[in-house]
């Protein structure tokens, strides 16, 4: 049986490493402060089912190598913590990142021009792409939502759904073997030949109504229903959809067609607003500044994207809850 370890037992990383373990697969995690404990004491706990957890620490060097690494922290902290993962991996370790945005594996044999391009916004000094290669990730995009009821006490509260995907578009058995093992946590997993479009649509999807949310601190009914707002939504999706027709992750849904999908989710706060409620930094580059710094770097205008990262940006740094420099 494969050896898996999830690397932050959060919302989504709790679903995914809890739904493992609930269906017999032992499952270890990386973890901290009163989730490490909670993890210790009850388990993988998805709401109202409980499972064994296979192991629990801090230093990753006390859970040694494994064979499939799932990881689900904020993306802005992983440059941070990707070096101490290193006990974790063994030359055939599957990384499956379930982050948000534009990860540091993006252009891992993909993107044309840019093939092998590594953002400084994604990855600042290339310090996770030398921890974590890319060539041993799966790119993985994650279609749920969910919410720690406490810590190490994970709701899963819609959806079900996973995308894997080889960064280079092969058809691989190791990812078949993943999806395999993912379904036997009951989700819905695809195996995608283009994983790099898979991202890049999610993320024209949620890159304005997460940091309009903690800029405003509005539900996304409120967000949509101001005619100034919505249209300058639709103004940055058009530019990113520029972006992403030059990458090679084109983008075929019409932006009143996105809206709509998203008004139909109702009065829900989006990760970011209830992160900056809480008074957690934000995941704004990942969102925002990377596809900014692509758009540079390809050439095409982002004057829209320009001024959501920079009112976003400010107003995150007047709460502390974004880098000052």
């Amino acid at each position: 049986m494969l050896s898996v370890c999830v690397v932050g037992a959060g919302a989504v990383g709790g679903v995914i490493g809890g739904r493992l373990a609930l269906a017999g697969i032992p499952v270890s995690a990386v973890a901290r402060g009163a989730t490490l404990e909670s993890l210790r004491t009850h388990g993988w706990r998805v709401n109202d089912a409980s499972a064994p957890v296979a192991a629990a620490s801090a230093d990753p060097a006390d859970l040694g190598p494994q064979d499939v690494v799932v990881i689900a922290v904020k993306s802005h902290h992983l440059p941070a913590l990707a070096p101490a993962l290193a006990p974790l991996l063994t030359p055939s370790t599957v990384l499956i990142p379930a982050l948000n945005g534009v990860p540091w594996w993006f252009f891992h044999g993909f993107g044309g021009a840019l093939a092998g391009t590594v953002l400084d916004s994604a990855d600042p000094g290339g310090v996770t792409t030398a921890a974590l290669p890319p060539a041993q990730v799966l790119g993985c995009v994650v279609h749920l939502a969910a919410r720690q009821a406490a810590p190490g006490h994970a709701l899963l509260t819609a959806g079900d759904e996973l995308i894997l995907g080889e960064p280079d578009g092969a058809l691989s058995a190791r990812a078949s073997q993943a999806a395999e093992l993912l379904r036997g946590g009951g989700f819905k997993v695809t195996v995608s030949d283009a994983i790099q479009r898979d991202v890049w649509f999610k993320l024209w999807g949620n890159m304005t109504m997460n940091p309009i949310s903690a800029l405003t601190g509005a539900t996304a009914d409120r967000v949509l229903d101001d005619p100034l707002v919505n249209a300058f939504i639709q103004r940055v999706m058009t530019e990113a959809a520029a972006i992403g027709a030059v990458i090679g992750a084109p983008i075929t849904q019409s932006t009143e067609d996105r809206v709509a999908v998203t008004r139909r989710l109702g009065a829900f706060k989006t990760s970011m607003l209830q992160d900056a409620e809480a008074g957690r930094t934000i995941e704004l580059d990942a969102l925002v500044t990377a596809v900014r710094e692509i758009g540079a770097r390809v050439g095409v205008a982002t004057p829209s994207i320009d001024a959501l990262l920079g009112l976003t940006r400010l107003a995150a740094r007047s709460r502390g809850l974004y880098p000052a420099t």
